[in-house]
């Protein structure tokens, strides 16, 4: 299983990199492997981003914005969800990942 956020590394919104980072940086904190996807540089990849995230997830106007996160082809959310989990300390549920990873196993 891999966890792929769709990012952007050229936005003018200052809100959309900081979601980035606050993203990246928690999975970066807690050893969780990730794949970045910057739809950016790729048309395919953003295009594929926007066929696959829900309905009922859209915007009523406009495109999603990033960072858009996925399990592998699962869509898992966008930030709003990812923060929500945060609070409700259900971020393992929310990324569909069993259980936080253990020092141990991402020593070996």
């Amino acid at each position: 299983m891999v966890i792929k956020v769709y990012i952007a590394s050229s936005t003018g919104s200052v809100a959309v990199k900081k979601h980035q980072q606050a993203v990246v940086g928690f999975l970066e904190a807690n050893r969780i492997s990730f794949q970045e996807v910057d739809i950016t540089m790729l048309e395919e990849q953003r295009l594929w981003m926007y066929r696959n995230i829900p309905r009922d997830k859209l915007p009523e106007k406009g495109n999603p914005l990033p960072p858009q996160i996925f399990n592998e082809d699962r869509y898992c959310g966008d930030y709003e969800d990812f923060f929500q989990s945060k609070e409700d300390n259900t971020v393992f549920a929310f990324l569909g990942l069993s259980s936080q990873p253990s020092v141990k196993d991402s020593e070996s």
